[in-house]
């Protein structure tokens, strides 16, 4: 017999299981689909990932419960960011602003929280919720959808239906794909490389993204001696990092940085992974919408990727729950298309010019050079855009 629920969420991760977690007292059916085991959930491992959250990221986080499954010590607040260009003869400054848009007093720019802190406490506000029926371990050969409903066939054969499908499986999605999604991709041809290092000096909680010509670096605090490094460096040159041992590496960091933070040495491993950029041109088809990367999966240089993501699944939940009050179809082609137009206007002018600022500052031509520093120095010394980048910082 096959198996119907409302709703089925393919993909396990933060987005997916906040989706999940916001729609717990709505009375309606969820199966949840994800490769890994419950084990595997429980205990993310550490991957080098930080995220960094606005304060509505912090706020819906508060909402659905998963914030306070954090540990006060695992969260780590941002006061300043920093952006320079080729050399620190000069920077654009991003202090933390007395008050947001709305009034209400701020002491952050934001804050880090590691990925996989964030996976484990977004597993464990949803691991005993009555309206899940988990589908772990397992992976979706197809997916397609009728007048009817939406269909998944696993890989063992079994088929699953439902009112309405999420796709909520990383940018490199299988269900967008197969639902006849199209995307913008950008592959960067660059790769990421993580790892924290520990310093002599304090960081003061301030961030610092570095375009040196060659390479970027970003430097995400996490402690005053303790910071996350975020290196992207063309992938044809990434095998000049691999080769050194963790001292070298450490070593080569702090030269690049002229020792502002003092001797450095590793405190972590090394993680990797491939840049791309990914945007849906509709976050939605007949009975089915996507949510998370599926979505929108942007380059790190602006630390928005994961704050759009949990907005995507915050506004597509508060739709569903309306419809569903109001006795609507939870899955119509009205609500999927109000959630892709609001969520839309979230995304692609964030996606795009993101997209154009990466392109701009690792052009190391000499025009580009003098252009990128002329944007530093306008940014700097215009009060009304400064405080438009630094409201898009603090969310």
């Amino acid at each position: 017999m096959t198996q119907h629920s409302d709703i089925i969420v393919v993909g396990a991760g933060p987005a997916g299981l906040s989706f999940c977690r916001n729609l717990a007292d709505t009375g309606l059916t969820i199966t949840l689909i994800d490769p890994h085991t419950a084990e595997q959930l429980a205990n993310a491992p550490f991957d080098g990932r930080e995220i960094a959250l606005t304060h509505p990221s912090k706020k819906i986080m508060q909402q659905l419960g998963i914030w306070q499954l954090v540990a006060e010590e695992d969260i780590h607040p941002l006061r300043q960011a920093k952006v320079i260009n080729g050399s620190f003869d000069y920077a654009l400054h991003f202090k933390t602003p007395k008050q947001d848009s709305k009034k209400q007093a701020l002491d952050t720019l934001g804050y880090f929280i590691s990925n996989y802190h964030i996976r484990r406490a977004a597993y464990q506000s949803v691991a005993n919720q009555d309206n899940i029926t988990w589908r772990l371990n397992e992976k979706v050969k197809t997916a397609f959808s009728d007048e009817k409903q939406a269909t998944v066939i696993l890989e063992s054969g079994e088929q699953l239906t439902a009112d309405l499908l999420i796709a909520a499986d990383s940018r490199f999605s299988t269900i967008r794909r197969q639902m006849g999604i199209t995307s913008d991709t950008y592959d960067f041809g660059r790769t990421v490389m993580v790892f924290r290092v520990e310093h002599e000096l304090p960081s003061d909680h301030t961030a610092m993204e570095c375009f040196f010509y060659g390479s970027t670096l970003a430097l995400l605090p996490l402690s005053d001696h303790v910071t996350n490094c975020v290196v992207t460096i063309d992938s044809r040159k990434a095998q000049s990092l691999r080769e050194l041992t963790d001292d070298e590496l450490a070593a080569h960091i702090a030269k690049q940085l002229d020792y502002r933070f003092g001797a450095m040495k590793m405190a972590s491993e090394v993680n990797e992974y491939p840049l791309a950029g990914v945007h849906a041109r509709h976050f939605y088809s007949k009975r089915c919408a996507l949510i998370g990367d599926a979505a929108c999966g942007m380059h790190p240089v602006t630390a928005q990727g994961f704050n759009l993501g949990l907005q995507s699944q915050d506004i597509l939940a508060k739709l569903i729950k309306r419809s569903k009050r109001l006795g609507w179809d939870i899955s119509s082609d009205r609500l999927l298309r109000e959630y892709n137009l609001r969520h839309q206007k979230n995304t692609r002018v964030i996606y795009h010019g993101t997209n154009a600022v990466v392109k701009l500052f690792t052009d190391d031509r000499l025009p580009a050079r003098i252009l990128r520093d002329g944007v530093l120095h306008v940014s700097n010394n215009l009060p009304p855009l400064k405080r438009m980048i630094t409201r898009r910082l603090t969310g």
